[in-house]
C-alpha cells in the first residue's frame, strides 16, 4: 500500500469524520499536516505519525493530474 502524499493529495482515513465521510484532502504538510473533510468543511490538524497511523489509503495524486 502506497502511503506517500504530498500538498492537495485526497484521501481515505480510517475512521469517518462526524459527518459521515472518510474522504479529506491535504492542506499542509510539514511537521504536521492539515486535512480538510471534503463533505462539511471541517479542517483537522494532526502531527505527522498520527496522520500516518490514521491513513488508509491516497486515491489522488495532486501530482499526477498535471
Amino acid at each position: 500500500m502506497n502511503k506517500e502524499f504530498a500538498l492537495n493529495d485526497e484521501v481515505i482515513m480510517k475512521k469517518p469524520h462526524a459527518c459521515q465521510s472518510n474522504l479529506w484532502k491535504i492542506t499542509r504538510v510539514g511537521v504536521d499536516v492539515k486535512i480538510k473533510c471534503q463533505n462539511c468543511g471541517r479542517e483537522v490538524m494532526l502531527d505527522r505519525l498520527e496522520f500516518m497511523r490514521k491513513l488508509k489509503k491516497v486515491i489522488k495524486n495532486a501530482e499526477t493530474e498535471n
